[in-house]
């Protein structure tokens, strides 16, 4: 809210710098931390629904913001681009308005110890009572979780460790990438140009033809949402990389010659296809991914990177794209051709599916992965179950601490529990029950 406010009042070239700066790191803030508080408050079989939504209210943002640049395009004097950006803050009032009524991440609320807290919304989450034995093993999983984890540390982020926290922070970084070099921003931000220049449409039309677009993308969103939890999230990836690949080479092929009216023609289709086939995959799934691989004591650190690598490879192609245009023409959609090719091989490969797996489970699969080629295998053979469960036949034992100040001595799930070798266990601890 205050960079839009900065924006919409400047009367100076270094005034608006400082908007953008501003604004740039609330919305890379808001970014990554909505979609690990997502992800943590949304049961395993609904998640991908949930956090992918994202893209359907990223597409009505969008469709509003050009339409609204389009009507004030008519308008002369500061108010045709002070209006759009005074705009967001009406926005920015009505969630900070709601903010205060959404509940906190039982996961961490587990972290700060406050149990209590993380039982009663696990509870409200499943619908059962905040006592009931599935609230119970959820409770474990998380505290096991955090346990195998160790100590949090930023360090640890370029570790692997008993969870390959290194390699899940490669991952998460690399779908953010894959994001940015599908090409989606090169035509977004330089569209009006691509229609008007390549497609050789009038200036009016361009506008309008790359504001209609956006509403691709709110069909491309409601499509992701629908399937992303029933096909899977590497089934939705594999199919928008190899489609955006067909709808880049095609649309090299139809611009090709400026003189066949038809064929620039098709050439919107593909243009339009190219939003559906990406959003189903692309918008808003890197996100999900990021925050559902992610280890829990170091998920917001993992999501804050992953979205600043997004964000610099943003920068990179609205850097690169005009002079590519300039230098090389239509034939730039060629490089978004082979690098939408280039992914398919590289997902199938090296990204494990994480649809209808708790985010514990994740964890365990790749407690269990010795390279980077084993978390594909071990997710297609594991079976689902408990985390904790997995630390049993492992080698592992749960030990239950009771919270400060406890003497019940009841091993109710409140206190923080502890990953042991089963030789250093008490065996004065199984008879009480404890292990």
């Amino acid at each position: 809210m205050v960079g839009a406010i900065l924006m919409a009042t400047s009367f100076s070239f270094a005034q608006f710098i400082v908007s953008r700066i501003v604004v740039g790191l609330g919305t890379g803030g808001i970014i990554a931390t909505v979609s690990v508080w997502q992800s943590e408050l949304s049961k395993a079989e609904s998640r991908g629904e949930h956090v992918s939504a994202f893209g359907i209210f990223c597409g009505l943002g969008l469709v509003l913001a050009l339409w609204i640049d389009f009507g004030f395009s008519y308008y002369s004097g500061s108010i045709s681009w002070r209006f759009p950006f005074a705009f967001e803050i009406v926005l920015s009032v009505i969630v900070m308005t709601f903010i205060f009524t959404l509940p906190e991440s039982p996961r961490w609320l587990i972290k700060m110890n406050r149990v209590e807290e993380a039982r009663d919304i696990i509870g409200l989450l499943y619908n059962v009572d905040a006592h009931d034995d599935e609230v119970q093993k959820e409770i474990r999983d998380i505290q096991s979780a955090l346990e195998l984890a160790g100590t949090v540390s930023l360090k640890a982020l370029f570790r692997m460790g008993p969870q390959r926290t290194f390699h899940r922070v490669v991952l998460a970084a690399c779908v953010q990438i894959f994001l940015q070099m599908t090409g989606v921003n090169a035509i977004t931000y330089y569209a009006s140009s691509i229609y008007e220049s390549d497609l050789h449409f009038d200036a009016t039309l361009s506008r309008i033809l790359a504001a209609a677009s956006q509403f691709a993308i709110i069909l491309g969103s409601c499509l992701c949402s629908w399937t992303v939890d029933r096909f899977g999230r590497r089934k939705l990836m594999l199919f928008s990389s190899s489609s955006m690949a067909v709808c880049m080479a095609c649309l090299t092929g139809l611009v090709s010659n400026p003189n066949d009216s038809g064929a620039l023609k098709a050439a919107v289709f593909f243009l339009y296809l190219y939003y559906v086939v990406y959003t189903v995959g692309f918008l808003g799934i890197p996100f999900l991914y990021a925050s559902e691989i992610a280890p829990a004591h170091l998920r917001a650190a993992v999501c804050g990177i992953s979205t600043a690598v997004s964000w610099l490879f943003n920068f990179l192609v609205a850097e690169v794209t005009p002079v590519a245009f300039t230098d090389i023409g239509y034939q730039y959609f060629i490089v978004y051709a082979a690098l939408n090719a280039a992914f398919v091989p590289i997902i199938f490969l090296f990204f494990p599916e994480t649809a209808g797996r708790s985010l514990e489970e994740l964890d365990e699969i790749f407690a269990a992965s010795k390279s980077i080629f084993d978390p594909v295998r071990v997710a297609r053979s594991l079976p689902r179950r408990h985390l904790d469960e997995f630390l049993r036949q492992e080698g592992q034992t749960v030990i239950q601490v009771e919270p400060k100040g406890s003497s019940s001595g009841d091993g109710d799930g409140e206190g923080v529990q502890h990953v042991e070798n089963p030789e250093n266990v008490d065996p004065r601890a199984t008879e009480k029950g404890e292990v």
